[in-house]
């Protein structure tokens, strides 16, 4: 019966498209295109008398058809066009925006930003202080939320640049409670101490920051496949070039741009050992200043990402399972007595300081670096303080021309990728410059460099 029933309709639809087809023919029209389109008409017409009929809907407002931001690396739905369109607005006489940028609980950048008249960003002691909800940022109670942001350094804002020979400002901030004194979390203000009245000894810093790229999903690093592995281990990744070897090189390059243009004293990049990992080196900064261009070049990292949507981790050891190297902040150090003649002398006295305190260093040296110190992978141990000439398994290296030379620095690889750097830089600052007596260490043998 279903199939009579069928063949029913379908003979019914026939004819009836066939009678109105011809109905149609009969009426006088005044060109070929009118008599098809009513031709059409009608047979569309005939059609959906049999159709299901459609479940009816709202029109679709301009909201509507938007959809919401999907979790797809390298894809943002905001419409450039449309950001570009309210950027090119041009900014009022003599004002400027200024980007208060803090470090957090957590040892993270939060930042907003205020209208400021522009001869106020012309030095930073001219700068008004602020405050924020510290209650939301796990840096002060919610009876008493309010913490005070101090502006330290000033730097000019990459993502709002303007022509007029005026720039919009970064500004680097510690933190405090109304009552002037520093909150726990404002490591700047420990480091302050360590560099207090140590100007005579001008001491460099060269940060080397590492970092490591990952789809927005948080889990699968840039260069490998979902839910596997490389099908190649480490070893071309290092500096090198072309696709199936480095990833990411277009946010680092975006990195070093913003990096320059605001001003920082970025001097280098690299593609690491692991792939989706890259580095970027902050330095020489003297003193202080160097914790100061590292927060600053990490809020401009994570901005950088943002734009490029892939999610930035700083922890020293993303991928556990199978054999990659972690990521680590590995810090440069030289005073002005290192680099005078000579000076090697005294660049071993710091290192025998820095092997006397070695617990103390790692207390400060970043969360989870156990899982990254352990001997292998360009590491030393943990649990044991080393040096060497050239040798990248020891806790500290003396490079071959500081040794050939008899003068200039030596790196501290302890340091992970997550390290405060105020707490890094100014606990070295506070053991090498220290006036006790300390055992000699020997060397690692150079055969193991």
């Amino acid at each position: 019966q279903s199939r009579q029933l069928q063949a029913h309709l379908v003979i019914r639809f026939y004819n009836h498209s066939r009678c109105t087809h011809n109905h149609l023919l009969k009426i006088k029209v005044k060109t070929k295109t009118m008599n098809l389109s009513l031709a059409l008409l009608a047979v569309i017409g005939s059609a959906s008398a049999f159709a299901p009929s459609a479940p009816t809907t709202r029109a679709a407002s301009s909201l509507g058809m938007v959809n919401h931001l999907d979790l797809q690396t390298g894809q943002s739905q905001l419409d450039t066009a449309v950001i570009d369109r309210f950027n090119a607005l041009s900014y009022p006489d003599g004002k400027i925006l200024a980007e208060y940028v803090w470090v957090d609980a957590k040892g993270e950048c939060r930042s907003k930003t205020r209208t400021l008249p522009a001869k106020k960003g012309e030095a930073v002691e001219n700068l008004p202080r602020w405050n924020f909800d510290g209650s939301s940022t796990g840096q002060a109670p919610g009876d008493d939320s309010e913490v005070i942001l101090r502006p330290c350094r000033i730097f000019k804002d990459p993502f709002r640049p303007r022509s007029d020979g005026v720039d919009n400002i970064l500004v680097m901030c510690d933190t405090y409670t109304p009552a002037g004194e520093a909150i726990p979390s404002n490591t700047r203000a420990i480091a302050a101490k360590a560099f207090e009245g140590r100007d005579d000894e001008v001491v460099w810093f060269g940060l080397e920051q590492e970092f490591t790229l990952f789809n927005l999903d948080q889990k699968t690093p840039l260069g490998w496949p979902k839910n596997g592995v490389p099908n190649r281990p480490q070893g071309p990744y290092y500096c090198s070039a072309g696709p199936e070897n480095n990833f990411g090189r277009a946010v680092t390059d975006a990195l070093y741009r913003a990096c320059l243009y605001a001003g920082l004293e970025i001097s280098g990049t690299n593609g690491e050992v692991m792939p989706g990992q890259q580095e970027y080196q902050v330095g020489p900064c003297i003193g202080i200043d160097a914790g100061d261009q590292l927060f600053m070049s990490r809020y401009i990292l994570q901005r950088v990402c943002e734009e490029f949507q892939v999610y930035c981790s700083l922890h020293p050891k993303p991928i556990t399972e199978g054999d990659w190297n972690g990521a680590g902040m590995h810090t440069n150090v030289s005073t002005k007595t290192m680099r005078e003649a000579g000076g090697i002398e005294a660049i071993k006295t710091a290192i025998y300081k820095l092997g006397a305190k070695h617990q103390e260093h790692i207390a400060v040296y970043g969360e989870g670096n156990e899982l990254r110190l352990s001997g292998a992978f360009e590491t030393a141990s943990i649990d044991e303080f080393t040096f060497g000439v050239a040798n990248r398994g020891a806790s500290v290296r003396i490079g071959r021309d500081t040794e050939d030379d008899g003068c200039g620095y030596f790196e501290d690889r302890r340091p992970s990728s997550n390290a405060d750097p105020y707490l890094v830089t100014g606990k070295i600052m506070a053991t090498i410059m220290e006036d006790v007596d300390v055992p000699v260490i020997k060397p690692l043998d150079r055969s193991e460099a």
